[in-house]
């Protein structure tokens, strides 16, 4: 009966020091996150194309929150609206990266109103909905890693010289792919895809930096 206690009482301390090796290693998944702004020498990288640029969706109304997990795709009043200076802040985001003569290739949005209508003030109709940018914040975590593996493939797959590619979503689904919470609504970051070898931070673009870039 010792014997018994005894091999139990080390498998129950194993598992312990598992479970506390596990937590270690989720909680070293990122390096520490050093954010950059973005300065003339960005935007002139920019110009020539091969980057990726990941944007927040603009301005929400925070005091209507989606209606998880009942949320329909295609009703906007069970999700977290854009607010009117959502849109005009989306609006003149795009307008300044044609003024910069930032040039665009595929855009790709996720599948919520906020995100849809960011693009749409920004860029116009011409973006493709991808369903796997699904805001995760309302997801499972087996759903959240499956959205980050696919958010992690469109910033690290190289893009065309000439173009940028741009992503429409949201601050959570960039948490969980690269441990970066952006702020605020209508920033944009750009990353270095580096194909296998996956992507590189480069800088971020808040809204009121444009101005200082020209």
């Amino acid at each position: 009966m010792m014997r018994i206690q005894w091999i139990f009482l080390l498998l129950a301390t194993w598992l312990m020091t598992s479970m506390a090796r596990v937590h270690a290693a989720d909680t070293k998944a990122f390096p520490d996150f050093e954010e950059k702004t973005a300065t003339i020498e960005h935007i002139q990288a920019l110009k020539h194309g091969g980057f990726v640029l990941y944007m927040r969706h603009g301005t929400s109304d925070t005091s209507k929150a989606d209606r998880a997990p009942q949320v329909d795709l295609n009703d906007c009043t069970t999700q977290r609206p854009l607010t009117d200076e959502g849109r005009r802040l989306a609006a003149r985001v795009g307008q300044e990266i044609r003024n910069h003569g930032i040039p665009l290739g595929e855009v790709l949005v996720s599948p919520m109103c906020r995100t849809r209508q960011t693009a749409e003030a920004a860029f116009g109709q011409n973006y493709e909905v991808n369903m796997d940018l699904m805001y995760t914040a309302n997801l499972t975590s087996e759903e959240k890693a499956q959205r980050s593996v696919v958010t992690k493939h469109l910033l690290s797959t190289p893009v065309p010289p000439g173009v940028n590619r741009v992503i429409v979503a949201h601050a959570p689904n960039m948490m969980d792919a690269a441990g970066y919470f952006p702020k605020p609504e209508g920033i944009i970051i750009i990353f270095r895809p580096m194909g296998e070898k996956g992507f590189e931070y480069i800088a971020s673009i808040p809204p009121a930096r444009w101005q200082e870039l020209k």
